[in-house]
């Protein structure tokens, strides 16, 4: 089904909970949906994708907005006007009104495809809360996402940033990645191999792939045979100190602990939660780090990443931030907490 709405309240559709109006909004059930969907929107792929450019709605919408996909469309009328796909808005800071069209999945699907003695394989409709399908692993004693409890955002989202908490990746728990291009029209199956994961970034986010693909769905990889991932901060001390032999949903309880003493609750008070890219540098750059430290190199947060390259961890406090009078007019602002990136958006 297909539901359409015109001047619409976007509060409960971003986190920061900024009272906006989009001029239309537009969420869909299916893939059939989307596929009916897109050609209304955007009659030529030609004219409004830009080829590999990126430079999708150039001439209406807005430039790389990921992963909310940002593509310039057509109004009901034929002028040209922007587009844009949204998760679970923990990535948008709106400072005004959108002049155009804000689409959204709510396929929400979460279906076991294969179950074996010890790997149970989910479809997840790219709709669902990332942190509802953390529920539903644990509840069901299966091991994989519970590191990335209580994350905001949609699954969508969460395998186009290739999200992290406390050692885990969303890549870790990826077999594959279903999309809608929006050039060919086709939907395409991605191995996690070709979704190309890297720190915080995927082919999603590449000039090749960046806002040419609506993911529609992910397939999941749980285990019923697993351990606890605790090398990340106190995380073994905090959880083994009240659970000796934890249970998935035990670590996940942890998390969402830990979590909840850093930062109030999105629903409590509008943020985009806890978002911050550790820099990635060589080893030569951290032996300096460790020197200048004057700390023995096992004391300084660091963590190994793919290619002769380590992962400087440097952990900031995290506190809630107040915008000043007239700094959201001038920062024109999108932040996109999952990679880090800063981008504007009004």
């Amino acid at each position: 089904m297909i539901r359409t709405f015109q001047h619409y309240d976007l509060r409960d559709r971003n986190t920061f909970r900024m009272k906006v109006y989009c001029r239309t909004f537009i969420e869909y059930d299916s893939e059939d949906d989307l596929q009916e969907l897109v050609p209304a929107l955007l009659p030529s792929p030609d004219e409004h994708l830009g080829g590999g450019s990126n430079s999708i709605g150039q001439r209406g919408g807005y430039r790389g907005l990921s992963p909310e996909n940002d593509i310039g469309g057509s109004d009901s009328i034929g002028n040209m006007a922007p587009l844009k796909h949204i998760g679970g808005g923990s990535n948008l800071l709106f400072t005004g009104d959108f002049p155009g069209t804000v689409l959204h999945s709510a396929i929400r699907h979460i279906d076991v495809i294969s179950d074996s003695d010890d790997e149970v394989l989910v479809r997840v409709g790219a709709g669902v809360e990332f942190d509802k399908l953390c529920e539903w692993a644990a509840g069901r004693s299966l091991w994989g996402p519970e590191n990335l409890s209580h994350i905001p955002g949609e699954a969508g989202a969460a395998a186009v940033q290739n999200i992290g908490a406390y050692g885990v990746e969303a890549k870790d728990i990826i077999r594959e990645v279903r999309a809608f291009d929006l050039v060919s029209r086709k939907f395409l199956t991605f191995s996690v191999e070709e979704c190309n994961y890297g720190y915080r970034d995927s082919f999603f986010k590449s000039p090749e792939g960046k806002d040419r693909y609506i993911i529609t769905g992910i397939v999941f990889a749980f285990r019923r045979n697993g351990s606890p991932i605790l090398e990340y901060g106190n995380l073994r001390e905090t959880l083994l100190s009240r659970c000796p032999c934890p249970t998935p949903s035990d670590v996940r309880e942890t998390i969402i602990s830990i979590r909840r003493t850093k930062l109030p609750e999105v629903g409590e008070i509008g943020s985009a939660g806890s978002f911050f890219k550790n820099p990635v540098v060589s080893w030569e750059v951290f032996g300096n780090v460790v020197r200048i430290s004057g700390r023995d190199e096992s004391s300084v947060p660091h963590y190994p990443v793919s290619g002769a390259m380590g992962e400087d961890s440097c952990s900031l406090a995290h506190r809630p931030m107040r915008l000043e009078r007239g700094s959201a007019r001038r920062s024109r602002g999108l932040a996109d907490p999952a990679s880090g990136d800063h981008q504007c958006f009004r």
